[in-house]
């Protein structure tokens, strides 16, 4: 399986970023790491190699990016600088790391995806920018980083602002109603998939349950268990990607 490491000085974000690269042809995936985890874990944790078939055969090409969490939800700066942070590494995604990505290959499409936090990540991008991406995959994910859960804090302690709205899908999805952006989510291939006893179902129904109220079509799959460990996901990029 052909693998190539690249890195380069990311403007957007002031700092070096790395990736690795799976496969040659195909779709191009952008696959998210989880919580703390780097653009590595998922070929050091065989999420990789659970598509292997799929891109050796060039069904699919896959862009492990790395994360800045520590840097964002989880750094210990003011609310506002951490979902500033974030903001910048949305922009670090979706202007150098596309282009990069269309420099390499020209096949239609991309696929954003990713597991925990990076589910967030790849659904939270995909349902802002439908004309970017055809195809969003979120596994185990959280959709509102606002949300106290058991084991789960509030990622801004209680602080909320506009910019914090408009990166909590579980925020701003139900209240979407423009037209020309309705259309271009129908043309979204979604799927959400969580564990049946993982403390982020309600949060994947709830999401899915506004999906439906705007009109957009997608797949929701419960997992039996939790269902939140590399394990499971190594078969979920199975069935889904």
């Amino acid at each position: 399986m052909e693998r190539q490491y690249h890195k380069w000085f990311s403007p957007s974000l002031n700092r070096d970023m790395e990736l690795l690269v799976f496969g040659s042809r195909g779709v191009p995936v952008i696959f998210f790491p989880t919580r703390s985890a780097h653009f590595y874990d998922m070929e050091n944790w065989r999420v990789v190699d659970a598509m292997r078939d799929k891109i050796l055969t060039g069904e699919i090409q896959v862009y492990c990016v790395d994360s800045v969490d520590q840097e964002s939800f989880y750094s210990d700066n003011p609310p506002p600088q951490r979902i500033i942070r974030h903001i910048q590494y949305e922009r670090y995604i979706l202007n150098e790391v596309v282009p990069f990505i269309r420099k390499q290959n020209k096949t239609r499409g991309l696929i954003a995806a990713g597991c925990s936090l990076g589910g967030y990540h790849a659904v939270n991008i995909g349902l802002k920018h439908p004309t970017v991406f055809n195809k969003i995959v979120g596994m185990s994910a959280r959709y509102d980083l606002t949300r106290p859960l058991p084991f789960f804090a509030d990622l801004f302690d209680g602080y909320f602002d506009d910019n914090i709205y408009y990166n909590m899908p579980n925020r701003f999805v139900p209240s979407i109603s423009d037209e020309k952006l309705l259309d271009q989510l129908k043309k979204l291939d979604i799927t959400l998939v969580i564990g049946e006893e993982d403390s982020f179902l309600p949060d994947n129904q709830q999401l899915s349950s506004s999906l439906n109220y705007i009109g957009i079509n997608h797949q929701l799959y419960i997992w039996g268990e939790e269902a939140h460990r590399p394990r499971y996901w190594r078969e979920m990029v199975k069935l889904y990607l």
